[in-house]
């Protein structure tokens, strides 16, 4: 959708990326590994929106120590844009509805699902181990293809985690660590036949 709006893909990717992360500096080569394009087509978007001002070049020093090369070109967001809020309201609009598209899809394709619980990437969760935890008897091949399509378009990574409903509720009676952080992590329950809440 925003594509047509923005008149490129990769222009979109990039600015997705670049208001995911509003105060990392991130440089051209590791940008183009993100949006998943040639690094000549990165280079062009970012000297367009270098030229409109939504980002900044910053200083190699600024950048994190370990990454790119002193020849890298860093870049930023500027947050002193004037089109800073009304760009990151409409792309996280954007971003809602695509979040409700990949739901959607999931839901209607992927099986018997008796619980979907989105955390992580979906709840600005850095450290929930999953992004993603379905339970049921799920069609992994059809989740798998429904989401990489999905991480495609948006240039965002999703780890998931299947169960059967077995596991499920052995792992919840033992109080395994890791689906008890899930649970207990910020999170948006889709699908919810266990009643967990």
């Amino acid at each position: 959708m925003l594509e047509h709006l923005f008149g490129s893909k990769t222009r979109v990717k990039l600015l997705q990326i670049l208001f995911r992360h509003p105060e990392r500096i991130l440089y051209v080569r590791e940008l183009a590994r993100l949006v998943n394009v040639q690094m000549n087509a990165v280079r062009r978007e970012l000297a367009n929106l270098e030229t409109i001002g939504i980002i900044v070049q910053v200083e190699a020093k600024n950048a994190s120590e370990g990454t790119g090369t002193e020849r890298s070109k860093y870049y930023k967001l500027n947050q002193a844009c004037l089109m800073y809020h009304e760009l990151k309201a409409l792309l996280v609009k954007s971003q809602i509805l695509e979040e409700q598209e990949l739901v959607h899809r999931i839901k209607e394709k992927s099986g018997q699902i008796d619980l979907l619980l989105l955390t992580g990437v979906f709840t600005n969760i850095d450290d929930s181990g999953t992004d993603m935890l379905l339970v049921g008897n799920i069609k992994t091949g059809t989740l798998e293809k429904i989401i990489k399509e999905y991480e495609a378009n948006s240039s965002t990574s999703i780890r998931y985690t299947v169960m059967d409903k077995k596991e499920f509720v052995e792992r919840r009676e033992i109080g395994d660590k890791f689906l008890y952080h899930v649970l207990e992590s910020k999170h948006v329950m889709v699908v919810d036949n266990y009643q967990i809440g």
